[in-house]
């Protein structure tokens, strides 16, 4: 079977990641960025990157390629009308961090789209063309919308590019993946803003002139552009407010018993017995799927017991 190709709308951080993994498994890729500034860099370093959205989405077409939307939430709409314009029936998937809000935006404004959500679960602090990496995705997470009446041909389109460029599949419902990163990569985000800013306070630097590794890696994705963080977690709103509410819960009865008793054993035990499921959840147990033959239902089940999907049975 010829490998589908592929067609990066975006190319900062993880589209040009995407870019750089697909050219590498010896996929025919394509791509596109709003900056001729990044568009150069990726020509400079081989790839065929332009600033012509429309042009590619038009050879997207032609080749029954699948297109990939890499673009901040706040610039979804836009791209999404031109998809319906020039590509209407295309196969979409997209990177962005919420599923929920993107699945809304394609039904909205490209309904005839053949479009399964998607995530790959890495990324850095840094952004745009010059930080990717064509092994950001090695043995990430993936995860692949797998609602009631998802396209189980793009579905295995999808899995199979997450596949090529090295991740496992975890395949979610839209909302369950929004509910989760909520906790897991939103949350961090404003609790590495609210550390640093902590740190930071006071009249001089002692407390930044001490600080080493806990801070650092606390903190690490403060770094991030704030203009990225805010469209990750304003977009993903609702689940955000109940895992701050959960943390700020938490934060409540550990500063009671701080207060009271000077004792920190349950916030502390709790959070170190977290942290080894962690561990032992960046192993997960690997499966394999009939193609086109598991039903979402199937599929859902595989991403809730922590599992992977790494090829067809």
């Amino acid at each position: 079977m010829t490998e589908r190709a592929v067609c990066v709308i975006g190319t900062g951080l993880i589209g040009g990641s995407l870019v750089r993994a697909a050219d590498k498994a010896g996929r025919v890729v394509w791509g596109t960025s709003a900056s001729e500034e990044t568009a150069a860099q990726a020509r400079a370093d081989g790839f065929d990157v332009t600033t012509d959205a429309d042009a590619a989405l038009r050879r997207a077409a032609e080749a029954d390629a699948l297109v990939v939307l890499a673009v901040p939430l706040p610039a979804l709409d836009g791209v999404l009308r031109r998809v319906d314009a020039v590509a209407p029936g295309c196969r979409l998937t997209d990177a962005v961090s919420v599923k929920v809000a993107v699945a809304d935006a394609v039904a909205r404004l490209a309904p005839r789209a053949r479009y399964v959500g998607g995530h790959p679960m890495a990324g850095t602090a840094e952004s745009g063309w010059s930080a990717g990496n064509g092994e950001l995705f090695t043995d990430a997470a993936w995860v692949v919308a797998a609602d009631d009446g998802v396209d189980l041909d793009v579905w295995a389109d999808v899995a199979e590019l997450a596949w090529a460029c090295g991740a496992r599949v975890v395949p979610a419902a839209a909302d369950e993946h929004d509910i989760a990163v909520a906790r897991v990569s939103h949350l961090p985000h404003l609790f590495a803003a609210v550390l640093a800013s902590v740190g930071a306070a006071g009249d001089d630097d002692l407390a930044l002139a001490l600080a080493a590794s806990s801070f650092a890696d606390g903190t690490r994705v403060a770094g991030t552009r704030p203009e990225l963080v805010l469209a990750m977690c304003e977009g993903n709103r609702d689940a955000l407010l109940a895992a701050v509410d959960d943390a700020l819960g938490r934060l409540g009865a550990m500063r009671g018993a701080l207060a009271s008793t000077g004792g920190l054993a349950a916030t502390v035990r709790a959070g170190h017995e977290a942290r080894l499921r962690w561990a032992a959840a960046r192993n997960p147990r690997r499966v394999r799927v009939r193609r086109g033959r598991a039903t979402p239902a199937e599929l859902r089940e595989i991403g809730r017991r922590g599992e992977a999907v790494v090829g067809w049975a």
